[in-house]
């Protein structure tokens, strides 16, 4: 608060806010954003390509390779004992003509090492078509 000099009568108290000295700071702050904002995003410009969620189709030949919560690696519905084991089953299809493909279902609770794990197999073996199989969004695009 301040005291008014030149009113009415001396020692009158002024009701008024002063607001010059938030627009002061108000304006630093926006001036320190307009340039701090332009340094911090810095983005090399792609054009990303659209995410699309196609039904899987399922062929006779192609090879479903599921990964539970603690790292057992199913070939379809079999066991295989070792990560070796999953590799020659992986070298057999991979001579294939046409090749099939490979579908990888991970366990929502497994670790993100055990599924890595498969995929670096059939990368190292040379599988061209790799899937990652998940439950679909029954929310939709329509309800957010």
């Amino acid at each position: 608060m301040a005291l008014n000099v030149g009113g009415k009568s001396e020692g009158e108290v002024m009701s008024d806010i002063n607001v010059t000295p938030l627009v002061d700071v108000m304006l630093v702050l926006l001036i320190i954003f307009i340039i701090t904002i332009p340094v911090i995003v810095q983005q090399v410009h792609l054009t990303l390509p659209k995410a699309t969620n196609l039904p899987t189709q399922t062929k006779p030949e192609n090879i479903t390779v599921a990964v539970d919560k603690e790292g057992n690696i199913y070939w379809n519905t079999r066991l295989l004992a070792s990560n070796d084991e999953l590799k020659v089953q992986l070298r057999g299809i991979a001579r294939e003509s046409p090749q099939p493909e490979v579908h990888i279902r991970g366990d929502a609770d497994a670790r993100y090492m055990f599924v890595g794990r498969v995929l670096v197999a059939a990368q190292q073996i040379g599988i061209r078509k790799v899937a990652f199989l998940t439950e679909p969004d029954h929310l939709g695009a329509a309800t957010r």
